[in-house]
């Protein structure tokens, strides 16, 4: 299954290009943030300056949740970068499948707060279309006139790259001949800042918010919020010839594993992740050293941090190049999958690892070969993209040289 279009939005920038070169350059994007303050933690990665009206998706982008706005404007990047035009193919044939945790929380804390000042009368009557995890995905179908499978997946912060994984699935099955998969969220808003706050899940860096997300450092405290959303195009290769599409990468493996361990804390001895990275390589008919490059889940917390950075030490050793984009775009939810296997695709495409922001003094305990300070040059015929989520959900991608 190959990849021939690529669409993201995050607080890197909007579009492909101003996205890869603050990540490539290790930028750090979070800041102090006027929605948050009076939070617990005031502090963000929030997409600057956007503003859903005049981009892709027309007037009724106006009117959706901040996350469905997000996603309309990858999803259509994608779509633009693949060659096909607003409304692609047979429609019955072309499908959607978006990952998401939050999904319209804005709109529903937004409207509780309305049902607790004005009473029932206050709450807008589209409320509950606008706030559904379905949103994006349906609006993303109206918009483009894709009337193929149109799924949501919620498996926690897992949910972008399971998207893309089912999407190959449909795609490779003949259930679709093109999908849009990936993921979207916007939860940047003072109940989540409050709930993950309290769950002692945030950085509480408040004095250096840019320094905050710091993957795989010594000195981590926690992730920071961030919002975002990434598309990427999928289809069979004789197809995308046939169109002359771009050929960018394929989808050449796919696994999912549960912890079946705890709601929030990680299997410590790796089990799940371990399972999902061989899964992965398995299914794409590949050893661990044929991967160059890892985009890891990383997010700048504690415990997910050590049993990754073990868990791929046990199935790499120290022969692949560990990086986490986290530290530049903050942790994005279901987004953050979708994202970093964008990122990862670019990687491959370009050869160019990118660094690890805030990485300056690396966790001892973690066996792998860490990617910090700069990008790093190198040959890739394969990389991996991990996920993995509240719940013990685990997920890995990997993308090869087409």
């Amino acid at each position: 299954m190959v990849v021939t279009g690529i669409g993201v939005i995050s607080a890197a920038g909007t579009g492909v290009e101003e996205n890869w070169k603050r990540v490539v350059a290790g930028e750090p994007t979070a800041a102090r943030d006027s929605v948050l303050f009076g939070s617990p933690v005031d502090f963000a990665c929030r997409v600057p300056d956007f503003d859903p009206g005049p981009r892709p998706g027309g007037p009724q982008a106006e009117r959706l949740d901040r996350y469905a706005q997000l996603a309309m404007v990858a999803a259509a990047e994608a779509l633009a970068s693949a060659g096909l035009p607003a409304s692609p193919g047979d429609p019955d044939r072309c499908g959607i499948v978006l990952g998401s945790v939050a999904g319209g929380m804005g709109t529903l804390e937004e409207q509780a707060a309305r049902l607790e000042r004005g009473g029932p009368t206050a709450v807008a009557g589209r409320t509950m279309p606008l706030g559904l995890l379905s949103s994006a995905a349906g609006a993303i179908s109206v918009r483009h006139g894709l009337r193929g499978t149109c799924l949501s997946v919620a498996t926690a912060c897992a949910s972008g790259t399971q998207a893309i994984g089912l999407a190959r699935d449909l795609v490779g099955a003949g259930t679709l001949d093109i999908a849009l998969a990936g993921g979207a969220d916007a939860p940047l808003t003072p109940f989540n800042a409050a709930a993950y706050a309290r769950l002692r899940a945030l950085s509480r860096r408040a004095d250096d918010p840019r320094g905050a997300s710091r993957p795989f450092s010594a000195t981590r405290d926690g992730f920071v919020l961030g919002e975002g959303a990434g598309f990427l195009v999928l289809e069979r290769e004789d197809d995308a010839r046939a169109r002359r599409a771009p050929l960018l990468a394929v989808v050449a493996g796919h696994a999912a594993t549960a912890d079946a361990h705890h709601a929030v804390r990680p299997d410590p001895t790796g089990s799940g992740a371990r399972r999902a990275m061989l899964g992965a390589l398995a299914d794409a008919d590949l050893d661990p050293g044929s991967v160059g490059h890892i985009n890891a889940h990383g997010t700048s917390t504690l415990l997910n941090d050590a049993v990754e950075g073990t868990a791929i030490g046990e199935v790499f050793g120290d022969r692949v190049a560990v990086s986490s984009t986290k530290g530049v775009t903050g942790h994005t939810f279901g987004a953050a999958g979708a994202l970093e296997a964008a990122y990862a695709v670019l990687a491959l495409r370009e050869g160019l690892i990118p660094p690890t922001a805030n990485l300056t003094d690396p966790d001892p305990s973690i066996p792998v070969d860490l990617v910090a300070a700069q990008a790093r040059r190198a040959r890739l015929d394969a990389v991996m993209s991990n996920s993995f989520g509240f719940g013990g959900y685990n997920a890995s991608l990997v993308l090869t040289t087409v």
